[in-house]
């Protein structure tokens, strides 16, 4: 399998490249993406057979499937830190909560958010073939709360790997952010950023796209790769668990369909979805929930992406404050084409703006539907189901708002739950206590879990007695120096 780019070739990257180059270099011309030239067809016996596979086998099937340049050895190696997760039989367990609503959790792993689906495999992936190439790599992250935890203990004391990692002082949870700063790995760096995640993402990709920043780390014979979901790397693990989720819906009930609901900030959950969606898994639609950032909710309603006096509102679901997302690109290339790809990404970067046609939008429309909620909603749906003795986080509560309003026949729903309800503490008490108080972390925690009786993992409750090590907050134009620094440390 070869993959090209979404935005068309400059005459100075390759025109097509391996998974392994995609993975090293996930920045293509023109500032765009990479996606593979074809995807892996899945027939119906695939997946009847796929019932008696473990998570590790169905994965390892697919990934063969993709022809990706990387040797079973390797990927056996990856895939195999599947076993660290709560339950190494079934590392995503799927929960019925109503009669036709089930749960994918995607959050036992060793950060507790679904980020860990993907980064411990790609970590691993990218972490061997740097070695084996004799090559160091730095690592950047951008992240809302989830990236970044996941990214730093995947390469944390990696050989040949160096991680930079950037997060919006006081957009994240302080779990999130203890998750970070505590992390003693000798290779990570841990920044806050005067800014938003959208800020800290497009230093990210400024970045990645810059030659005089290429230049400085080629001094000191270092490339350049990422870890968000603009590396294809995350994204083919991500397309795996919407496999797995209809496959564990199959052993509880027969159904030739179901709706596949993500609650979604930088879209590359729902791009995993839409690949699968393509290569053959059933979904009648993707649904997607947004908090009141609501700007997929926008483009997938009315075909507009508009950032113009428009800005970021901090949420509950601080994971999903995002108003620009990376993996739409993915998408709009898939649709409608390179040329019309680099024309919309060239007008949001230009004019904050881009509409789509009635045509492109009805296309659109064959894939998606989309609704958003407020925090009201969520807390609401948080104790409703905290009654019924299912705990949900504060993002997964936001997919029953998609579930109450898109789907328009009674078909099974699968709903993506993206992070333990521990990374959200306050807003978890909040919720059961029918409150607007404001608690540390540490308390809510320890009082959700009295009163519910759920235990807290020791990987958050020590996060509080652990030295932060990465206390320093700069300005945007202050990063790329701050990288450079650490790097000859």
């Amino acid at each position: 399998m070869k993959f090209i780019e979404t935005r068309g070739n400059d005459g100075i990257k390759p025109k097509e490249v391996e998974f392994s180059y995609a993975l090293l270099n996930p920045s293509a011309s023109f500032g765009g993406l990479y996606v593979p030239d074809f995807l892996p067809k899945l027939d119906e016996n695939f997946f009847e057979n796929a019932k008696d596979k473990s998570y590790k086998e169905l994965t390892k099937a697919i990934l063969l499937k993709f022809c990706i340049d990387i040797d079973e050895k390797t990927i056996d190696k990856a895939i195999s830190l599947y076993d660290d997760f709560d339950d190494s039989k079934n590392p995503v367990p799927l929960k019925k909560i109503e009669k036709d609503l089930y749960i994918n959790e995607l959050f036992h792993g060793p950060t507790r958010a679904f980020k860990d689906m993907a980064l411990q495999p790609f970590g691993y992936i990218l972490s061997d073939l740097a070695k084996k190439q004799g090559q160091n790599y730095l690592i950047l992250a951008a992240t809302s709360g989830d990236t970044g935890p996941a990214t730093l203990d995947t390469f944390s004391n990696k050989d040949n790997i160096k991680v930079a990692c950037m997060y919006p002082d006081g957009g994240t949870s302080d779990v999130q952010r203890l998750q970070m700063v505590t992390q003693d790995g000798k290779n990570l760096k841990v920044l806050g950023i005067v800014g938003n995640f959208d800020d800290a993402q497009n230093a990210l990709k400024t970045l990645l796209a810059s030659s005089s920043f290429k230049d400085e780390l080629q001094k000191q014979n270092i490339k350049l790769s990422a870890a968000n979901s603009v590396n294809f790397g995350r994204i083919i693990f991500q397309i795996i668990y919407h496999i797995f989720g209809y496959i564990s819906l199959l052993k509880q009930r027969k159904t030739d369909s179901f709706y596949d609901i993500i609650p979604s900030g930088n879209f590359g959950n729902a791009l995993g979805a839409y690949y699968a969606k393509k290569m053959g898994l059933p979904i009648k639609k993707i649904l997607i929930a947004s908090n009141i950032n609501n700007i997929l909710t926008d483009l997938i309603d009315t075909g507009v992406y508009d950032l113009r006096q428009r800005e970021l509102l901090k949420t509950t679901s601080p994971a999903m404050d995002i108003l620009i997302s990376s993996n739409v690109e993915r998408v709009l290339f898939d649709k409608f084409g390179g040329a019309r790809c680099k024309e919309l990404m060239e007008d949001l970067k230009e004019k904050k703006f881009y509409k789509l046609t009635a045509d492109e939008l009805k296309k659109l429309r064959e894939d998606f539907d989309a609704v958003y909620c407020d925090d009201d909603f969520a807390k609401n749906t948080i104790r409703k189901y905290a009654k019924k003795d299912y705990i949900m986080d504060p993002h997964t509560a936001t997919t029953l708002s998609a579930y109450e309003n898109l789907r328009t026949e009674n078909l099974p729903s699968i709903a993506c739950s993206t992070a333990q309800w521990t990374k959200f503490a306050p807003t978890m008490l909040n919720a059961i206590k029918d409150d607007d108080l404001v608690y540390s972390d540490e308390v809510a925690l320890d009082e959700f879990s009295k009163t519910l009786h759920v235990r807290i993992p020791e990987s958050i409750s020590n996060l509080f007695d652990k030295k932060v090590l990465h206390d320093k907050v700069v300005d945007k134009k202050d990063i790329e120096q701050e990288i450079l620094n650490f790097l000859k440390q």
